[in-house]
């Protein structure tokens, strides 16, 4: 009798173990972090040093664009957007951007000065350092921002 109730006991409490094992519902995944945005490149009509791209962007996230530039070259950007919320980054060559833990992006290089932090950059002029391909960054100050960008190369 001591032993079928030790047995019992056993049973019991190992249970919900069992019943976890038997259950066939799969786990759930945790959700995988969003994807780097797809950097587009940036080219002049032939013979033309200038050009205009536009779109738009949520806060918290960003719309990447490259551009190849040579050292010595004058680059001027101008951003505007119907609310004023529009703000962008320029990055030096060999900049790459991946996703911190916490999914946000993550830029690794130099990034031209082009505003003090917590200022909305709308516009930039500047030699630039090196030859290369620069790395242009878009983002939102609040809202949904329709920019266009004005840039130009001399």
């Amino acid at each position: 009798m001591r032993r079928l109730l030790s047995l019992a006991i056993v049973l019991l409490l190992s249970w919900p173990m069992a019943a976890q094992a038997a259950d066939p519902t799969p786990p759930v995944p945790a959700p995988a972090a969003a994807p780097v945005p797809k950097v587009r490149p940036i080219f002049f009509a032939s013979g033309s040093s200038r050009g205009t791209i536009g779109g738009h962007v949520m806060r918290g996230q960003h719309d990447l664009y490259s551009l190849t530039a040579t050292a010595g070259q004058i680059m001027t950007v101008t951003v505007t957007a119907p609310d004023d919320n529009a703000t962008f980054q320029i990055y030096e060559p060999g900049t790459t951007v991946d996703r911190d833990a916490n999914g946000a992006l993550e830029f690794k290089g130099k990034a031209l000065r082009a505003a003090v932090e917590g200022e909305i950059a709308t516009r930039w002029s500047g030699r630039l350092p090196v030859r290369g391909i620069y790395l242009l960054e878009v983002g939102s100050a609040r809202g949904q921002a329709r920019y266009s960008m004005d840039i130009r190369l001399d």
